[in-house]
């Protein structure tokens, strides 16, 4: 039995959300929890709103008991770009990317590792 839950949207890169749902991947949801916490990255506060939205999707979906679920995947997926524009030198402009990120975190009963 598996519950994911999505944060699609989140304004902040991949890359740098990929760092933090590196800590938490595959320990137990209340360590993840503490991890996350205690993470001084703005991601932290996206990637724990998606955890707990996890776990409720698997204690009201599937009837699990939240101290037994383990965090089986994490990944953040590239979403779209806001493309703005800077001014420079000589009348000039660049490109200014606005990365965007969709979090995805599936949770699933501790058993089925085993």
């Amino acid at each position: 039995m598996k519950a994911n839950a999505k944060a699609r949207h989140v304004r902040q890169s991949p890359y740098k959300v990929r760092r933090v749902l590196d800590l938490v991947r595959g320990l137990p949801v209340d360590e993840a929890r503490v991890v996350l916490e205690h993470t001084p990255r703005r991601a932290a506060d996206p990637i724990l709103k998606c955890l707990d939205s996890a776990v409720a999707n698997a204690e009201h979906n599937l009837a699990a008991e939240a101290e037994e679920l383990v965090v089986v995947e994490a990944f953040a997926d590239e979403g779209p770009t806001l493309k703005r524009w800077r001014p420079r030198a000589r009348g000039r402009a660049t490109r200014i990317h606005k990365r965007t990120c969709h979090i995805t975190i599936i949770v699933a009963d501790s058993e089925e590792d085993a």
